[in-house]
């Protein structure tokens, strides 16, 4: 005979609850594959600051290049012949700003920056003892760059206790990863041979051009590029399991390199397919390439993220969808234009 609710003693019922959230976790063999697939590529964090901090140098670098009496001014110094220090000191955070950002690795920039934040306080140290300078405001430029040196020392730790894992080695290479996942409502037979007629690639992916099979695992690709241009490679199939994954990677001499796998298996619950892509390439310019193209919606990572979406448009409704943000960026009227899309 179980006693009323009322009768139970909490510290009892917080016991039962805590057997009870216990009982429900998943044990770590099942947790142990998708644990695995984190693991290869986590961080600890630090990119998205140092993005801020190379954008920052690069912002108070041509400040100081392009107006080096207002900026000797603002720290409080009433000599007028420091435009040649200010000038270089400018050049210099120009080019930690460049480096930070051209680097999917910017560990040592960003240390570099911390170096630099002390050749800073040295001289407003420098500046504050001399009479003549508005001390005030030497003292407040002071403050300001105490405040950004703590931010360049954090982002520089949080950055050298990266873990080491082959997507960090190949990025200290210039090579970087992108990875997306998309369900399809579709069995994973249909999905594969559709995806392994390369042919077929050009209706989903719109950057092709065309692909073109010249063997039985060798292919031509033909690809758009900025200012109307295009660019060609050849690539050839690594490994093909059927209905499970197809890997590539491009030939060596090829003007773009670029590498991965797509790997196919049956989703939870009988919802069709589970596509996940992983790609390996190296962009003209590299990181910085990356970010400049990512303006634009052309980065690699977000091809990937919509080229995918747009081939469970095509497996799961035979055409992909537009909306009339795909065909016309920023502000505009909300009235869809009857012309069709070009890709």
């Amino acid at each position: 005979m179980s006693l009323p609710q009322s009768e139970i003693h909490p510290q009892d019922r917080i016991h039962s609850s805590v057997i009870a959230f216990r009982d429900a976790q998943p044990d770590s063999k099942s947790i142990e594959k998708y644990q695995s697939l984190a693991d290869e590529s986590r961080g600890t964090g630090g990119e998205t600051l140092a993005d801020f901090l190379g954008i920052f140098s690069i912002a108070l670098g041509l400040t100081q290049v392009l107006l080096p009496g207002g900026i000797s001014k603002v720290i409080g110094l009433r000599n007028g012949d420091h435009h040649a220090l200010m000038r270089t000191m400018g050049m210099r955070e120009i080019t930690h700003g460049i480096a930070i950002l051209s680097n999917e690795q910017p560990e040592k920039a960003v240390w570099s920056r911390v170096a630099g934040d002390t050749l800073d306080l040295a001289m407003l140290a420098t500046a504050m003892i001399n009479s003549d300078n508005n001390r005030t405001r030497t003292l407040l430029a002071t403050m300001n760059v105490l405040a950004v040196t703590a931010l360049d020392v954090m982002c520089a730790r949080q950055l050298s206790s990266q873990p080491k894992t082959p997507v960090r080695d190949d990025a200290e290479k210039g090579v970087l990863h992108t990875k997306f996942s998309v369900t399809v409502m579709r069995p994973p037979e249909e999905v594969y041979s559709f995806w392994r007629h390369l042919e077929n690639l050009p209706q989903f992916m719109r950057h092709l051009e065309t692909v073109t099979v010249t063997g039985d695992r060798k292919s031509r690709w033909t690809a758009k590029a900025p200012a109307g241009m295009t660019v060609e490679w050849e690539a050839e199939i690594t490994e093909d399991i059927p209905n499970e994954l197809i890997a590539w990677r491009s030939m060596p001499g090829s003007e773009v390199f670029n590498a991965g796998t797509v790997r196919f298996g049956a989703a939870p619950g009988g919802r069709g397919t589970e596509v996940r892509v992983d790609i390996q390439y190296d962009p003209p310019l590299g990181k910085l390439g990356a970010k400049i193209a990512m303006l634009w919606r052309e980065a690699p990572s977000q091809q990937v993220e919509d080229d995918l979406r747009h081939f469970k448009q095509v497996m799961e409704t035979g055409e992909i969808l537009f909306s009339d943000a795909t065909k016309q960026r920023g502000m505009h009227p909300a009235v869809p234009d009857a012309e069709p899309v070009d890709l």
